[in-house]
């Protein structure tokens, strides 16, 4: 399993992290985090602790949205929030091609292009969340502030 901060997506997240503050670190587990569900169990956390990075297609353009892991997004809100009328969840392909990660491992931060981020503010209720670091048993555990900080990313309420 340690071979995995060798994989080049976990690399770049760590060095992102890294660049930010040199406590935060990538931890690898030994089961799945694909889903905040497994990823919650593998933490022994609440399954809202865990960030869900979801790519959406808004348009002509892309946005991540940063999602507690017991809520979902709203596409009614994000669409008010950005008045586009066809906003929708991007294809694997797209996250992939966008991010720089494949589903199950996107990770909050070094994406492959620069994009903007909401992260949901239903996050600011733990002490400590955990998000993806570029592959499926890769997380890493930060504040909701410190989320805030390293992703640039604007607070908004877009949950159900």
């Amino acid at each position: 399993m340690e071979n995995l901060l060798n994989n080049e997506p976990v690399k770049r997240v760590e060095e992102f992290i890294k660049k930010f503050d040199t406590k935060l670190n990538i931890l690898v587990l030994e089961t799945t985090a694909r889903t905040a569900k497994d990823a919650a169990k593998s933490l022994q956390c609440e399954v809202g602790a865990i960030v869900k990075s979801l790519l959406f297609k808004a348009e002509d353009s892309f946005l991540i949205c940063l999602i507690a892991g017991d809520r979902r997004c709203s596409l009614n809100k994000l669409k008010k929030i950005l008045n586009k009328k066809d906003v929708s969840m991007a294809s694997a392909e797209e996250v992939k091609k966008n991010t720089g990660f494949s589903i199950g491992g996107v990770a909050p931060v070094a994406h492959k292009i620069s994009l903007d981020i909401f992260i949901d503010e239903s996050l600011s209720r733990f002490k400590f969340i955990f998000a993806a670091a570029g592959h499926p048993n890769c997380v890493f555990k930060i504040t909701y502030d410190q989320l805030i900080k390293i992703t640039n990313g604007l607070p908004k309420e877009i949950s159900e």
